[in-house]
């Protein structure tokens, strides 16, 4: 095959990742980090391929390959990865470097970063704004980049992978992937969501950060592995009923499979305990007090606020509840009650005493008492003046 020689010459990774971009490559094609110019002109000769746009970061590679290679389909760019990239592709092929820094000055064509991973990881993070609903990326890493590293960047951009050859040589294995979107992704994408990030898991739940008309979001979808049934659906209908009284977070878009909010930056509760000035905590806690009165007058019980650590986010000492997965309908909802529980916990409870609040156990737990038997405004207001 020929090839220019300026820059990366081809070595075993190279013409792994070549034969594979001759029997997939489609369309629209991204050859990112050409170097040699292997795998553009291995694209380029498929009758599947219309164009290949062939970037490097480095000037001098493209200039050398402009003269050198010759090829109605290929053209040829400077760009450090995306940056100076237009449009979205069909295959997207990288050969990137995967190998730990050694020196103070990284070498760009061999050397990630100082992991290895480092571009790889930007890549990963930016690719989907560039690749096609049913686009695929065709990428080659070696064992020494840490493969399970790799494997989470793309699990946390919502990517799917195939590995389509594995060999060892020397000290190392060497991989090519096949990667493309998921269907999750897609859907989250057809309806304008952009930049989607895998977030967090929990037990019923899945979590994604992304932005939705210029604005943050947080996407929560079924968990796969959950056998919970109906979850994501409760929680949907119970934000719609709650934000009319204005808790909660915000609430954007729901469908059968997934709901978006407003995304809430801020502390956890116990967090933002931890580092507030006592007069903060004291508006904090009573703003809670009141929005759990809100959900007790309407009758929904949220649950889990007995242990509310991972349920009330503060932002800008604001409290916002969120995870209403479990909510119900209650004819004695305990939303006051079982607050009151984790305030006289042993953690908060000192926690509470070293900022200089001291509330007392068993007057609290009196007050609680009789705000069980009548939820009202009056005795809220003895609760929250125990503060």
């Amino acid at each position: 095959m020929p090839a220019c020689k300026s820059g990366y010459d081809p070595q075993e990774d190279s013409t792994m990742l070549e034969k594979h971009a001759r029997l997939l490559a489609k369309g629209k094609v991204l050859d990112v980090g050409t170097g040699s110019g292997i795998q553009a002109i291995a694209a380029a000769q498929s009758s599947r391929v219309d164009s290949v746009l062939a970037i490097d970061v480095q000037k001098g590679v493209i200039n050398y390959c402009k003269k050198n290679i010759t090829n109605r389909k290929i053209k040829f760019a400077h760009s450090d990865l995306f940056k100076n990239v237009k449009g979205t592709f069909d295959t997207i092929i990288f050969n990137p470097p995967y190998l730990p820094q050694e020196l103070k000055i990284r070498d760009k064509e061999l050397e990630g970063g100082k992991k290895g991973y480092e571009v790889i990881e930007e890549f990963l993070g930016n690719v989907n704004n560039y690749l096609n609903a049913d686009g695929l990326i065709l990428m080659v890493f070696s064992s020494l980049t840490n493969k399970e590293k790799i494997n989470e960047f793309i699990k946390n951009s919502l990517l799917e992978f195939e590995e389509l050859e594995k060999m060892h040589i020397f000290f190392e294995d060497l991989f090519v992937y096949k990667i493309k979107k998921s269907e999750m992704l897609k859907k989250f994408e057809k309806i304008g969501i952009e930049n989607a990030r895998y977030f967090a898991k929990g037990h019923r739940g899945l979590l994604f950060r992304a932005e939705y008309k210029k604005k943050d979001i947080v996407i929560k979808a079924k968990n796969p592995q959950s056998h919970a049934f109906g979850r994501i659906e409760n929680e949907i209908s119970w934000l719609k009923r709650l934000n009319k009284v204005k808790i909660g977070p915000k609430l954007l878009y729901s469908s059968d499979e997934f709901f978006f909010y407003e995304y809430i930056g801020g502390d956890f509760i116990v967090d933002y305990a931890e580092k507030s000035p006592k007069q903060n905590i004291k508006k904090m806690l009573k703003n809670v007090f009141m929005q759990m009165h809100k959900m007790d007058k309407i009758k929904v019980d949220k649950e889990e606020m007995h242990h509310p650590v991972k349920h009330v986010i503060v932002s800008k000492n604001i409290p916002f509840l969120i995870d209403f997965e479990r909510a119900r309908y209650s004819q004695n909802p305990k939303n006051v009650t079982q607050f009151c529980q984790f305030l006289i916990s042993t953690k908060f409870n000192s926690l509470l005493s070293k900022k200089g609040i001291k509330v007392e156990k068993s007057k609290l737990m009196e007050l609680a008492k009789i705000y069980k038997t009548r939820q009202t405004n009056d005795n809220l207001k003895n609760i929250i003046g125990i503060l």
